[in-house]
């Protein structure tokens, strides 16, 4: 019988998870800020996000290098161009879950379109790969209203919110294999209460966006929803949502920050 070895490494260390490293990752402003821009859920490109940071574009290279090195980041090459996204939804949740444990950064408004810009992300945005802001708040506690989620254990769905999932053509079944949760929330930054997040928020959300419910707008964080959308909450969800321009201005912090992970009931 094969014996371990009494000394050397392989003896004399433990394995185990370098969270100093990858808190270093994320210890930088420069390579925190491109972090949060990337909550977009789109892929950027070096130029793009070294002018988001206002860096130099080889300083960006440097921290972006860094970012792909810890699995933080995931690089496509398309032809000569390079592009950088966020490894996927884990990593995205992750962040989001380390951001609702930092303090705070309030932004002055300084003209009329960045009041409109900030009305706009408040009341419709994406935090990653689902919907945030107003109308996802809005959302999340009118199935909460009509008992299709419940909060019992944590969020989930009930057996009438899986059946409304498949009537709408959402399949509400957890994809095999993967990690992810099936039914969580995020604290809305700007709302402060919960709103739907996990893989049923995201395929909610793509349906939205396949059945032109939503909109994006350009490449920017800010959804619209539209006449039909609206129509659609209506019938579905009994809801009528105002136009973002129809609330107070909120004083929220700047555009990139995202929403935060919790498991607490919609009230």
């Amino acid at each position: 019988m094969s014996q371990l070895p009494s000394s050397g490494p392989a003896a004399d260390s433990v394995i185990g998870p370098d969270l100093a490293s990858l808190a270093g990752l994320l210890a930088d402003r420069t390579r925190a800020t491109m972090c949060l821009a990337m909550l977009d859920g789109r892929a950027w490109t070096p130029t793009e996000l070294a002018r988001l940071a206002g860096v130099a574009p080889s300083t960006a290279t440097g921290h972006l290098h860094q970012l792909v090195a810890g699995g933080l980041l995931t690089e496509e090459r398309r032809g000569r161009h390079r592009y950088l996204r966020l490894a996927g939804p884990d990593t995205a949740e992750m962040i989001e879950s380390l951001a609702s444990h930092a303090p705070l950064r309030a932004t002055p408004v300084r003209s009329l379109a960045d009041a409109h810009r900030r009305r706009a992300l408040a009341h419709a945005r994406t935090c990653y790969d689902h919907l945030a802001g107003t109308v996802a708040v809005a959302i999340t506690e009118a199935m909460t209203q009509r008992a299709l989620l419940d909060w019992d254990f944590g969020p989930s769905l009930t057996e009438a919110g899986r059946a409304w999932l498949r009537e709408l053509g959402v399949d509400d079944h957890p994809a095999h294999g993967s990690r992810r949760a099936h039914v969580r929330t995020c604290l809305d930054w700007t709302e402060r209460r919960p709103h739907l997040a996990g893989a049923v928020g995201a395929a909610l959300f793509r349906h939205a966006l396949d059945h032109g419910w939503l909109t994006r707008k350009g490449t920017t964080r800010v959804i619209t929803l539209t006449e039909s959308g609206r129509s659609a909450l209506r019938e579905r969800l009994g809801l009528t949502l105002q136009p973002p321009d129809a609330r107070p201005a909120s004083v929220s912090p700047e555009e990139s920050a995202p929403c935060r992970g919790t498991g607490g009931a919609a009230r």
